[in-house]
């Protein structure tokens, strides 16, 4: 809390919790972009990413009463923890239909070199991530942007921890390889 009062989330929180005028309209102005943009991570299929943004707003706006002011971005973390886990959901649910996370230990394949992103435009390396296979997307997500590790991915993804390191460098590889392509492009 700062020493002017409740901050601004909190305040919205109290706001949304009493349905108050205009508090869905500004929670949706102040963190839309940024929702669409973590479920995005995931959802590869701009319609499914419609969908499952509609169902994380409303998961939101119907759970926020469980919501605890925490600090000064807490509302922005508790409402990524509610995007990234519709997302999961999705995921899974299409999984169910066909098979999205394979839970095989495949051959090794060479070792690629992390490549150096400093030079690809952020929006670039984002639509690279988004054309990754969904398990492939997933499990990068979770490791690298989400800091989980590969026993937590396990279990979020009912998958091996094997599968879920196999994945993580699978998609490395094609990242790094849609990097270097990206850069021979440009040449």
């Amino acid at each position: 809390m700062n020493i002017f009062g409740e901050d601004k989330e909190q305040k919205l929180a109290k706001r949304l919790r009493n349905a108050e005028s205009g508090a869905m309209q500004e929670f949706y102005t102040l963190f839309a972009d940024y929702l669409t943009a973590v479920c995005s991570r995931y959802i590869s299929s701009d319609d499914d990413l419609k969908d499952v943004f509609q169902d994380c707003f409303v998961n939101i706006m119907t759970h926020i009463d469980n919501f605890e002011y925490r600090g000064k971005g807490s509302l922005r973390a508790w409402a990524t923890r509610i995007a990234v886990n519709q997302s999961l959901m999705f995921l899974r649910s299409k999984t169910q239909k066909d098979r999205t996370f394979v839970d095989t230990d495949a051959p090794d394949e060479l070792e690629v070199e992390d490549p150096t992103i400093s030079d690809i435009p952020p929006d670039v390396l984002h639509q690279m991530i988004r054309e990754l296979p969904d398990g492939y997307r997933t499990v990068f997500n979770l490791y690298v942007l989400e800091d989980k590790s590969h026993k937590e991915i396990a279990t979020l993804l009912n998958i091996k921890e094997a599968s879920s390191a196999s994945q993580l460098h699978r998609a490395k590889n094609i990242l790094a390889k849609k990097i270097t392509e990206y850069r021979t492009q440009r040449i």
